[in-house]
């Protein structure tokens, strides 16, 4: 959790770039996450070192370790320097050097001129964020802006060290700073873009429940909000109950120790092999990998492109992934002449991505999927065959209807989330009562509240609802009966059925809404009352007039 301090530091290093010419958040968050990675690069480098010659003085042996690892030609030179060997180094290009120059015009101009080219130049397989770099510019334009920008950063990592003598774990505090500063663009809205609410996928989350053995992708993975989310599930799951967290605002306890883990494999897979996001957009690419570094995921995989592309189709086969977490953009449309190898006659985004996604998953893979309303009740042949590509081909779980005010203040479609598991690529003779189907039957579930007012204010009620969707998810899927009766905000609806309904997926299609009858006073009757009621009236006034003379 971020103490006050660190937050005053972060609003505080909002404020100097909005009074330093720099208005557009996401423009900020950019220029603080290269500054970051700089900062960042410093501080892995002496962890490596720590644990390449922690203990004993560097030997020859050492030495060939550390200059057969895959490091760039100018980490080498680091690492000479570091054990002796008297050669070339690029000292002043780190931020403990380059940090201290009082000249502060000199202090920008080294900094963009030297040190910001030196981070596009390194080697990608090593740091995965230098390899989104290609493109970048930095752009802070005052001497005193990056002066304060260093010294207010310097502070956050003051602050933390802080928090680590009161057993907070470092890169725990270093993520969570990271999701502060990205709720600016949240608030914002900036450019269309949007974060998915933090609450809404850990619900998500705990529903697929990942585990450390799975290969996890968001194909629209913007900052990267599921992946992080994927990662910290994991490892609340692999944490004991003497290292939880409290409780946080929506009822959600977290876990950042991992001490479950006893392998390091399972932690090397876990920080190199697990993550995998795609997005079109470079800025979002850059956003996302940063944001999974500093939660400590070491070598995140973000790659700029198009997952509904006929390029995608050729940079990865189906079946990748086991987990997919996804929130696709609504409304959106596709070059027919740019659009992959699909099963759907439709340009409609919004559907062209179920399509992908079941494709992207391996069988028995799971995923859970934001998706606009009219995607569960759309009556065009699109619409209504990914409905059916969905119920044959998977099992689905689960359909959670959500308020239309979780996305305000910059959205208020009306939304669900799917929940399902891929069965099958196929089925080649379809049976039209559903029997040889994958989904013998659909849990529905209407979500009055997602914890906050459905206003654009957003403000945190009391109840916490999202914790109790979990359960009841849990519960219904091991008895059958807890979900029969419609009148209740839960229900079970059988295949058959849905196939009747020309596989309609909207839960007011099925709910049984329970009416009060109201017994009227007859229009007669109300109307005699009103006569005699004015007849009242009327004599009041005639004794009145007597009185007045």
């Amino acid at each position: 959790m971020l103490n006050p301090e660190i937050k005053s530091k972060i609003n505080q290093l909002w404020d100097r770039f909005w009074s330093g010419g720099i208005a557009n958040p996401l423009t900020a968050i950019e220029q603080i996450s290269y500054l970051l990675f700089i900062k960042r690069l410093e501080e892995t480098d002496k962890k490596k070192k720590l644990s390449l010659f922690a203990g004993s003085i560097p030997n020859k042996i050492t030495l060939k370790r550390a200059l057969k690892t895959d490091y760039t030609s100018d980490e080498k030179l680091e690492y000479k320097k570091y054990v002796g060997i008297k050669t070339l180094s690029k000292e002043t290009l780190k931020w403990s050097q380059f940090s201290t120059i009082t000249d502060k015009e000199l202090k920008l101009e080294h900094v963009a001129k030297n040190v910001f080219p030196f981070i596009q130049t390194l080697n990608g397989q090593v740091f995965p964020f230098s390899k989104s770099m290609k493109d970048a510019v930095f752009i802070i334009p005052k001497p005193s802006l990056l002066d304060d920008a260093i010294k207010l950063i310097d502070g956050i990592y003051d602050e933390i060290k802080k928090q680590q003598a009161g057993g907070q774990v470092f890169h725990d505090t270093l993520g969570d700073i990271y999701e502060y500063l990205l709720n600016e663009i949240a608030r914002s809205g900036k450019n269309g873009q949007f974060r998915t609410p933090r609450h809404i996928i850990r619900l998500i989350v705990e529903l697929v429940d990942p585990t450390e053995n799975d290969k996890i992708c968001d194909p629209t993975s913007g900052t990267a909000g599921f992946l992080v989310g994927a990662y910290q599930h994991i490892i609340t799951k692999l944490t004991s109950s003497k290292f939880l967290l409290a409780e946080d605002e929506n009822g959600f306890t977290t876990g950042v120790k991992g001490d479950k883990i006893k392998n390091n494999r399972t932690w090397t897979k876990l920080h190199t092999k697990t993550f995998y996001g795609f997005d079109f957009d470079p800025t979002m690419v850059r956003l996302g990998l940063m944001n999974l570094m500093l939660h400590d995921i070491t070598h995140p995989h973000i790659e700029q492109m198009d997952t509904l592309s006929k390029k995608y189709d050729k940079y990865e086969k189906p079946g990748t992934y086991s987990i997919i977490l996804a929130n696709p953009p609504f409304k959106g449309s596709i070059d027919r002449d740019d659009k992959g190898v699909m099963r759907i006659e439709s340009n409609k985004t919004e559907l062209l991505f179920i399509d992908r996604i079941i494709r992207m998953l391996s069988i028995g893979g799971k995923a859970g999927v934001i998706i606009p309303d009219g995607v569960l009740f759309g009556s065009s042949n699109a619409h209504q065959e990914v409905r059916k590509l969905l119920l044959q081909t998977c099992e689905l779980k689960a359909v959670i209807s959500m308020p239309s005010g979780v996305f305000k203040p910059y959205a208020g479609v009306s939304t669900a989330i799917l929940v399902f598991d891929k069965r099958a690529n196929e089925i080649k003779k379809p049976a039209s009562d559903g029997k040889n189907w994958h989904t013998k039957k659909v849990w529905f579930y209407k979500m009055e509240s997602d914890g906050y007012s459905l206003d654009d204010n957003r403000r945190l009620l009391g109840d916490k609802p999202l914790p109790v969707i979990i359960k009841e998810f849990k519960n219904s899927l091991n008895n059958y009966k807890l979900s029969i009766d419609r009148k209740k905000i839960h229900f079970f609806v059988p295949i058959v059925e849905i196939i009747n309904n020309k596989y309609d997926l909207s839960l007011n299609k099925y709910k049984e809404f329970e009416y009060n009858s109201v017994e009227y006073t007859p229009p007669k009757q109300i109307l005699s009352t009103l006569i005699e009621m004015e007849k009242e009236i009327l004599a009041g006034m005639n004794s009145l007039n007597e009185l007045i003379k």
